[in-house]
């Protein structure tokens, strides 16, 4: 057997299982490739050049046996190969912390957000910062900035830390365990956060894969706006005269607009779209 035709067997079986995606991969064919390459100790990020490869029965047996964990224990492929990717950027990850996805690491990759900033952006917040992951990358994007990376949840800075120390950045990424904004003084220049943002209904109906993950990181209430209303709140005090926020909000456009209806932003272009994120300057949220 080639390792495509093992890909492909395995993209079957799990269509079939009908296990829900969104946790890196968005259908079978990628997620399949990805445990595939994964198990095999493979470069999970060229299947084209190992594609005509023959597979052993032994390693068909040890791919077959990954996709079947895949399949009864309905977790996210992440938490099985204890590993997620964004922006081409690895990060550790466990069942401690929700498996990272964000749509601000694009912003970030792409310097979307950079108009907004100045040669005075100095401070960076990574708020609800789950794994480090959006910290992380927002030490790499700029290399003259120090960033704070806050989580309510001492399980996910532990995973934050092991992903910190993997990528050498200790000395310009502080872990802060704060609830919301409580821990943390500023004043800061940029401020990104990717809160818990799922509404009650959208909660009730997440297929088993989501409710693998920590509903702490999920759950934002009967609108899914209970955290934000807090943050519009409570962040111009901690954020400098030209700092702006970037906001994850998922598919929660119209409950934040209906919560915020003479709220000022600007929504971000993201391969999702342009509802999933928006920016606030320090000025805008006056208006929340």
């Amino acid at each position: 057997m080639k390792l495509i035709d093992l890909v492909e067997a395995s993209a079957a079986r799990l269509a079939g299982a009908g296990v829900a995606f969104g946790h890196g991969t968005a259908n079978a064919f990628d997620e399949a490739a990805w445990l595939v390459l994964w198990q095999l100790g493979l470069p999970i990020d060229n299947l084209d050049s190992v594609a005509a490869m023959s597979v052993s029965p032994q390693q068909i047996d040890s791919v077959n046996e990954l996709v079947t964990e895949r399949i009864n224990s309905r977790k996210p492929a992440a938490y099985l190969t204890r590993e997620a990717w964004l922006q081409g950027v690895p990060f550790y990850v466990d069942e401690r912390a929700i498996v990272p996805r964000s749509f601000i690491a694009e912003l970030l990759a792409e310097g979307t957000i950079d108009p907004w900033l100045s040669d005075q952006t100095r401070r960076v917040l990574d708020l609800c910062t789950g794994n480090g992951s959006l910290a992380v990358l927002a030490a790499m994007a700029y290399p003259d900035v120090q960033v704070d990376a806050a989580d309510i949840s001492k399980d996910a800075l532990e995973i934050a830390r092991i992903n910190v120390a993997k990528h050498g950045l200790a000395d310009r990424i502080r872990l802060v365990e704060s609830d919301g904004l409580a821990q943390l003084q500023g004043p800061y220049d940029l401020v990104l956060c990717n809160p818990p943002y799922v509404n009650a209904r959208s909660m009730a109906a997440l297929p088993e894969e989501f409710r693998a993950e920590p509903a702490l990181a999920l759950a934002g209430g009967a609108d899914g706006m209970d955290f934000v209303r807090a943050l519009l709140r409570d962040a111009p005090t901690r954020m400098s005269s030209g700092a702006v926020l970037v906001l994850e909000i998922g598919n929660e456009r119209g409950h934040f607009e209906r919560a915020f209806p003479r709220l000022p932003c600007v929504w971000l272009e993201t391969s999702a779209g342009a509802d999933q994120v928006l920016l606030l300057t320090r000025q805008d949220m006056a208006h929340a």
